[in-house]
């Protein structure tokens, strides 16, 4: 009954029983009472009439959740119907909202108590403003600073809409009003700034009151970036904003501000300003924050607004540098201030905080950037002159005068550079080849996750430092090796110091000439063996350790040179593979693969005083080197001499090493299909089942390496290989019948499913990495066609792996129209029976989704005269499921459907079934991309649609003019 009472809209709601069910669903009453009042809600927010009892709701009632539900549906109505709307009821709830706005805002006490709703007013009265200003509210502005002028609390509020209106206008604005739109509300909010401009000055001048001049800063904050610059420089702003900077409550606000225009950049025009600005900011500084202070102590231990204060201490440094430290490098006096802010840049960027850390890092980057440039240019006249915009041929002097203002910067900043490199060295983030790490408690454990922020920053602080080195090679040579005396003589020794320090000279590899880098590798490399050798404790040697394997991997230019040193790095490698400390043996493995990817050719050439290449040396003791290695690490071992044996030019010497790789697993390979001959149960065993996907993960890793060179060693197993994968099929279909859909969870249904993808992995990497040779594609895809693609089509949707499809993707993108005749049987097997598995919702499946379709695509790219011959039957489920495709919600699917539609609509265009294929399918497609193109969860694709309506477009114009 309630709710029937609610729903008539034809008298004036009852707002206490609306209270009452908005108690309801915010309330802690049971689900169902919460659900009710939920579709309650829903049916009223729904309704069309209901906006017009939101003056009566807000009027009437007194609970902030029941005002707040009346603004939202407000809001709806605004967003979506506002322009429809007649006058007066618009005018009508303008005038009310800006009522409502000024009768709380005039008291300090209802607008403290009331401040959530007033601010929410605020919102709503902005997104009306959105609609009508200028042009149905052309007085909005005086009217809004008139209203300023009678009161603080009204001025205040006055401030939070501007700075509101200014956030909508030109930072949230994409995507919600049309650019012409943007573009009239950002003229008239600049042909009207001087009133606003007038006003903030002036509270700033005149008003005491805290909370009014940090409400005025904050819009000045707002304003900074759009608005006209005199304004900003031929007003007495800046001197006012640099007045209220030592004062503790509005330091941050105001930094704030100045940030913003220090990051301001028009030419010279205002060189003067800034640099007075500059240099009345360092001068406060000192005071505030004492050149002497430990920043990052100081940060560790300080109140969140002191921290802020540093952080945007950091951002007004960097954005001031960035645009306008060119100024400050001609006149003495400005030198010493732009030396002081650079010290004090030096040290907020030793400061614990990852963000504060990225603004300085950016800016560090830039710089040594810039001066590397002009001094990799000094060298070249010709270049020099080209880039100061001269003419060529030059005379000696005006070179000679270039090259003395480049030395001139250069020396200039020597000291802070030298400073940056230490920061650099002491603040060095991890490379990605680093996977020895401290936990949270202190243990050094193996990485298991790669943190992509730390990659990143790597590649920054890598390219600053390799910069630095080209800048002055001896002082960072120097720095270096001082702080690696330091590990030694135990006076600096801790993990992370060694780490950090290790990884940047991995970092700078290539940087120094050959000889100056050949010295200074064989001192870090002793040293380090040194330390290794008198540092006690499992962990210290692991985390040594692995400085040392990852500083080697880092110069495989030293390494190929010096044959000596490489025989002795790669053996230190095999004793650490032997030791069990979590992560080195990890480690080992991928040093070895990295370094072997390097040097290949050197470990299958008779070395000078060596008998055999070491290839075959280590091939004799193979077993043992990877006796006491994990799997997963013996196929990266196994994949390394496989990049060896692939540098071998010799067929006849490369089949041979081939072969004694292989030889461990293709010994235990021929053992357990020989049982299995005698017996098919002895496959079913667990322990069984695993020796065999290990046995493939082995041949994987080999093929990767090898290439086409894999040929002798996949076509010994392959049949074999496919009898298995047929077998582990059929138990897996028995087990899926007889155990439900729960048996595919099961531990040993898994390990089947395992050895089927990995079979098929390996089939997918031989014929990737291996070379165009259509032979190859004749000799394995026939036998294929029932054990893979039958095994697919008879199979139980649980049971169907979607590596089959991404196997046949890899075979018609590799072979292409080779592949042609194939199309039909591929069709037949997999496409029915897919479409029927992804179709049924949007969730299940993901993986058969996406190979689905780019196997299509594959096939629509590649053997596009194989889709003409599918009957029509057929041609209609390919184009719904490409229209499928790009309905889905997911990114990528959707993307690669619209591809994929691009692709088939060019192709038809050119075949003869054109107008046949258009007659059917033209206005289904547009329907189904205008659909898409206007539904906001598609965003994403909007340029493809686009792609797709102007290919329709253009092709009826060219039906229709034919």
């Amino acid at each position: 009954m309630a709710a029937e009472r609610l729903r008539d809209l034809s008298q004036p709601i009852d707002v206490s029983l609306l209270d009452a069910t908005v108690a309801a669903f915010y309330g802690t009453g049971s689900k169902q009472e919460r659900a009710h009042a939920d579709q309650i809600l829903r049916d009223l927010q729904n309704n069309p009439d209901m906006w017009l009892q939101v003056v009566h709701i807000l009027q009437q009632t007194k609970s902030l959740n029941t005002k707040f539900f009346a603004l939202q549906v407000l809001e709806g109505v605004i967003k979506y119907r506002w322009n429809a709307l007649p006058v007066e009821q618009r005018d009508g709830m303008k005038n009310y909202i800006s009522e409502v706005i000024v009768q709380l805002s005039s008291n300090e006490a209802s607008f403290r108590a009331e401040r959530l709703y007033v601010n929410k007013l605020n919102i709503i009265l902005v997104q009306i403003l959105k609609h009508d200003w200028p042009a149905r509210w052309r007085s909005f502005i005086p009217d809004l600073v008139a209203a300023a002028k009678t009161s603080e609390t009204i001025c205040e509020n006055c401030m939070a809409i501007l700075k509101l209106l200014s956030e909508e206008v030109f930072d949230f604005s994409r995507g919600e009003m049309t650019q012409q739109k943007i573009k009239e509300l950002k003229q008239s909010l600049n042909s009207e700034f001087q009133l606003i401009h007038e006003l903030c000055l002036y509270v700033l001048s005149a008003s005491q009151r805290t909370e009014l001049i940090r409400a005025t800063l904050s819009t000045l904050h707002a304003f900074l970036s759009w608005i006209p610059l005199g304004y900003i420089f031929e007003s007495t702003l800046l001197e006012t904003l640099l007045k209220f900077f030592p004062v503790p409550s509005y330091r941050n606000l105001t930094l704030q501000c100045l940030t913003e225009v220090a990051a301001l950049n028009f030419g010279d025009y205002y060189n003067v300003q800034y640099v007075k600005m500059y240099n009345i900011f360092v001068v406060q500084l000192q005071t505030i924050l004492p050149p002497t202070t430990d920043i990052p102590e100081a940060y560790a231990h300080g109140t969140s607004e002191e921290q802020a204060f540093i952080q945007n201490l950091a951002l007004f440094f960097t954005s001031f540098y960035k645009f306008h430290i060119r100024v400050l490098e001609t006149v003495q006096e400005n030198i010493s201030a732009l030396l002081v802010g650079l010290e004090y840049l030096i040290n907020i960027s030793y400061v614990d905080d990852t963000e504060v850390f990225k603004v300085c890092l950016d800016y560090w980057n830039s710089l040594v950037l810039e001066l590397f440039d002009a001094n990799h240019n000094m060298d070249n006249p010709a270049v020099t002159a080209n880039m100061m915009g001269l003419q060529v041929p030059l005379l000696p002097g005006l070179v000679d005068g270039l090259g003395a203002q480049l030395l001139q910067r250069r020396q200039l900043y020597a000291g802070t550079m030298s400073k940056l490199r230490m920061l650099m060295i002491c603040r060095m983030a991890k490379p990605e080849e680093v996977l020895i790490v401290e936990d949270e408690n202190g243990n050094i454990v193996r990485e298991t996750m790669k943190d992509n922020d730390v990659l990143v920053q790597y590649k920054i602080m890598r390219e600053t430092l390799i910069y630095l080195s080209h800048l002055d090679h001896e002082d960072t040579e120097k720095q270096m090796l001082k702080k690696l005396s330091k590990q030694l003589s135990g006076e600096d020794w801790t993990w992370n110091n060694l780490n950090t320090l290790c990884w940047a000279i991995g970092s700078i590899s290539g940087s120094m000439m050959e000889e100056q880098e050949n010295r200074f590798l064989v001192m870090v490399i002793r040293d380090l063996l040194n330390l290794c050798e008198i540092t006690k404790g499992k962990d210290n040697k692991a985390v040594i350790a692995s400085n040392i394997m990852y500083v080697v991997g880092q110069y495989p230019r030293f390494l190929r040179a010096h044959w000596k040193f490489l025989k002795t790095v790669v053996n230190k490698l095999f004793e650490f593979m032997h030791e069990t400390h979590p992560g080195v043996q990890d480690m080992a493995c991928d040093t070895f693969l990295k370094i072997v990817q390097k040097c290949k050719r050197k470990f299958v050439i008779v070395q000078v005083g060596e008998n055999e290449p070491f290839v075959s040396e280590l091939l004799s003791a193979l077993a043992t080197t990877v006796a006491d290695l994990e799997p997963h690490q013996i196929h990266s071992f196994y994949e390394s001499v496989g990049h060896m044996i692939q540098a071998e030019s010799d067929p006849h010497k490369r089949n041979e090493y081939l072969q004694r790789l292989m030889e461990l697993p293709n010994q235990k390979w021929g053992e357990i299909i020989g049982q299995a001959r005698q017996s098919v149960d002895f496959l079913k065993d667990q322990d069984v089942i695993r020796t065999v996907l290990n046995i493939l993960q082995t041949n994987t890793s080999v093929a990767s390496s090898l290439g086409t060179h894999f040929l002798s060693q996949i076509s010994l197993i392959f049949l074999d290989m496919l009898n298995v994968y047929r077998m582990y099929s059929e138990l897996i279909s028995s087990s899926i019948a007889e155990g439900g859909p729960y048996a595919s969870k099961t531990s040993y249904v898994k390990l089947l499913r395992s050895v089927k993808r990995e079979t098929l992995k390996l089939i997918e990497t031989f014929l990737d990495k291996a070379e165009d040779q259509p032979q190859i594609g004749k000799q394995f895809v026939p036998p294929m066609m029932d054990p893979v693609l039958g095994d697919y089509a008879r199979n139980l949707p649980d049971a169907r792996e979607s590596e089959v499809l991404s196997l046949f993707a890899t075979i018609i993108n590799k072979y292409k129209v080779a592949m042609i005749d194939d199309v039909p049987r591929l069709f037949e097997a997999v496409f029915q029976c897919t479409l029927e598995m992804i179709t049924k919702n949007f969730e299940d499946y993901p993986e058969h989704r996406l190979k689905f379709f780019s196997l299509l695509r594959a096939i629509a790219t590649h053997c596009f005269a194989a889709l003409i011959r599918l009957s029509s039957q057929q041609l209609k489920l390919v184009m719904d499921s490409i229209i499928w495709a790009f309905r889905h919600t997911e990114r990528n699917i959707a993307e690669t459907g619209l591809n994929l539609l691009l692709e088939m609509l060019k192709n038809f265009q050119a075949s003869e079934f054109c107008n046949q294929f258009y007659r059917t399918y033209f206005l289904s497609i547009e329907q189904e991309i205008f659909a898409v193109l206007t539904d906001t969860f598609h965003k994403p694709g909007f340029k493809l649609h686009v792609l797709v309506l102007q290919h329709l477009f253009c092709l009826s114009l060219t039906l229709f003019s034919g």
